[in-house]
């Protein structure tokens, strides 16, 4: 089996999640989405691919019309045209939502600023996914609460909501916290490739380099950088590889508490539009081969971390990798050992797709615990 081509293959819910013993209680998650952005829409797509489980039923942008969030929705310069057919329904306010396959999804269309203001009780939508970049603390997340919604997962890192990513330590999640966090991309791309060395041979410390696509915080000609602090994130997206801070290693000691401290990062922003690598260097408590280390990771792809993890040893490029759906995906070619204990991993991660799908996944998980 190719575990490099996992992307062309119809995707099912990562086999971490099968493992919880509530999985079997079969209920479609009713998901609302507030920020129709990158993420946004990538997780209201993700969504629609999976209507047994989960379905969106509405959306809040205030800062989109009914028309244009359906052209955003229906074109995407990355992942494609959507693969059937959206329309605007003036009559209900709604985004029509036709796959093409027989499936047809109503989806409301909300255009509230203040959270609490968003009447997602009146769609039946439990789980709001918190995707605008500007309610990321469990105090401003909770407004969604007043909307009807019971649960809220901030898209992004979070200063003090509880964070997880799914396949490391999602099974902690139990049911008492209604604002939570899927941590970022990267830590999403990092945690599961951590968890799986520091469990086989123990990692004693590490530096982590995460060679990122460009964001929508960047600039495409030079310019006052958004927020004023980061003067080079006001250079040019499109012309330079920019040095920029990121919390994502940090943030693995949230998520594996025996780690906390022993991993940070830099990130550098990098001219293309999506699909990002991480650069990891670790010293290992524990010494192995290159090749033993590339085996434990393999088997980790091919057994508890399915539909998490990846393995490749072919002669790929990070274009290979658009709209591949899992996390982190080790390439076996471009890993280097200095001797046992000293070992650098690549692993990639479309910093989308990945992503989108693996909030959609936390929302599953949680609601067979809310049950």
């Amino acid at each position: 089996k190719d575990y490099f081509l996992r992307n062309q293959l119809n995707y099912t819910l990562p086999h971490t999640l099968h493992s919880h013993g509530k999985q079997s209680i079969k209920m479609t998650v009713k998901l609302g989405i507030n920020g129709f952005g990158r993420i946004g829409r990538l997780v209201c797509r993700a969504a629609l691919e999976h209507p047994g489980d989960v379905m969106p039923v509405a959306v809040n942008d205030p800062f989109l019309s009914l028309d244009y969030a359906a052209y955003m929705f229906q074109y995407d310069s990355v992942h494609g045209k959507y693969p059937g057919v959206v329309t605007a329904d003036a009559a209900t306010n709604s985004l029509i939502v036709d796959d093409g396959k027989g499936g047809k999804a109503a989806i409301k269309f909300f255009s509230e600023k203040n959270p609490s203001d968003i009447p997602w009780g009146t769609v039946g939508a439990t789980y709001v996914c918190e995707s605008t970049g500007v309610f990321t603390t469990t105090d401003k997340a909770k407004a969604h609460l007043g909307g009807g919604a019971k649960k809220v997962i901030i898209s992004a890192p979070s200063a003090d909501a509880p964070m997880y990513v799914v396949g490391v330590n999602h099974k902690n999640y139990d049911g008492s916290a209604d604002v939570v966090s899927n941590a970022s991309c990267t830590t999403n791309c990092l945690a599961p490739l951590a968890k799986v060395i520091h469990d086989k041979y123990g990692i004693v410390e590490g530096l982590m380099t995460t060679v990122h696509a460009s964001t929508a915080t960047q600039l495409v000609v030079d310019g006052p950088a958004k927020g004023g602090k980061d003067w080079r994130g006001g250079r040019a997206a499109i012309a330079n590889l920019i040095p920029s801070s990121t919390g994502a290693a940090k943030a693995v000691g949230k998520v594996i508490p025996e780690l906390n401290g022993k991993l940070t990062g830099m990130a550098v922003r990098c001219p293309t539009p999506d699909v990002s690598m991480v650069d990891l260097t670790v010293k290992l408590a524990t010494g192995c081969t290159g090749a033993e280390l590339l085996a434990t990771l393999k088997a980790a792809a091919e057994g508890e971390m399915n539909g998490i993890l990846g393995y490749t040893d072919h002669a790929v490029v990070s274009q290979d990798f658009v709209h591949d759906n899992r996390s982190s995906i080790v390439d076996g070619s471009a890993c280097i050992a200095l001797n046992d204990t000293f070992h650098k991993v690549i692993s990639w991660y479309d910093n989308e797709w990945g992503y989108s799908n693996r909030l959609v996944d936390l929302a599953v998980h949680m609601s067979t615990v809310d049950k």
